[in-house]
């Protein structure tokens, strides 16, 4: 019965140590192959984790193309996402633009075919332009120039947006801005945005800042002006915007109705 029993365990050890030693060979084998094999290993690392960027950047729309305004997700509006754009030319509707998005490295060619042509209509938001003001447009952009448009409304085919053009380096003008600074136009109240928003504050403060600014140097539109109209215009609207805090003024609007 002993002898029995001693086989059995010194079978039983024997088998174990069959089975280690062909799993320490099978790892063995693995990672010589892989050792052999290290390039592809990491090309296939590398090309999965590139399908993996695009199919993401696909699928929150930084790679695509828009070439209508109904294109763009209403979550782009909403967050009033900057685009970058290459300016076609300036008509009576506004700036056509054509999209320019993210392009990823390598696959330049491949997102060509994904895109269609097309040109999106900006229009400069809370600027009310005079002719001039057109004229000026025409002037200072040049067809093919790039630009930066902040998206803040879409009605039907047009865009209302900021738009920013560099001037070299890091330093960016905003047209909205500059038309109301040279009395080019007027400063309307921008749609889009909630009005009790620090979007919509911050950016209609600016718009009357810059048409202060005219005002004050009597350029373009303004020359004519006599001082009681400049007292009650740009001045008396940034007063509100500067010093009415926005949660009483916008709680006694929306409790009057």
């Amino acid at each position: 019965m002993r002898n029995r029993v001693t086989w059995f365990c010194l079978s039983t050890s024997a088998r174990m140590a069959k089975a280690d030693g062909n799993a320490a060979s099978a790892i063995a084998k693995v990672s010589e192959w892989a050792d052999e094999h290290l390039r592809l290993i990491r090309n296939i690392s590398t090309g999965m984790a590139v399908a993996g960027m695009i199919l993401f950047a696909r699928s929150i729309k930084l790679t695509s193309k828009f070439s209508k305004a109904i294109d763009i997700p209403v979550e782009f509006i909403e967050k009033n996402v900057k685009l970058r754009g290459r300016l076609l030319q300036i008509t009576e509707r506004g700036l056509e633009v054509e999209h320019v998005p993210i392009t990823l490295p390598f696959f330049s060619l491949w997102q060509k075919r994904w895109q269609s042509n097309g040109a999106l209509v900006l229009r400069l938001a809370g600027v009310e332009l005079t002719q001039s003001g057109k004229t000026w447009l025409q002037e200072e952009l040049k067809p093919s120039q790039m630009l930066w448009f902040q998206l803040l409304r879409r009605d039907n085919s047009v865009l209302d947006c900021f738009v920013l053009v560099n001037k070299g380096g890091f330093f960016n003008v905003c047209i909205n801005e500059e038309v109301l600074r040279q009395g080019l136009g007027k400063t309307t109240f921008i749609e889009g945005p909630r009005k009790d928003s620090k979007v919509y504050w911050k950016l209609q403060k600016k718009l009357l800042q810059a048409e202060l600014k005219a005002q004050k140097k009597g350029r373009g539109l303004w020359k004519e002006r006599t001082l009681l109209e400049k007292m009650f215009t740009s001045s008396a609207l940034l007063i509100i915007f500067t010093y009415i805090p926005k949660e009483a003024l916008f709680s006694q609007t929306t409790g009057s109705k």
